[in-house]
């Protein structure tokens, strides 16, 4: 497991999704300037979705390994 780090920087909520290897999974909703920090299995993937007029939308990908042990700080 490796510890990962994501704070909202966007004046909207977003969704953070994670999928990661044995079926894991978490989905959360984070509000603007929220903090969220979790235990994540080795190579997993994170993705950030906001939301357009036209529906969801991708803003951020980021896939998580092993390699470094210190706290891994995404936004």
């Amino acid at each position: 497991m490796v510890e990962f780090s994501y704070r909202n920087q966007s004046e909207n909520m977003v969704v953070l999704r994670c999928i990661g290897p044995d079926n894991f999974f978490l989905e959360r909703v984070l509000f603007p300037a929220e903090v969220l920090v979790l235990l994540v299995p080795s190579f997993s993937k994170v993705e950030i979705w906001g939301n357009e007029l036209y529906g969801p939308s991708l803003e951020q990908r980021f896939r998580i390994d092993n390699l470094d042990n210190d706290c891994i700080l995404a936004a």
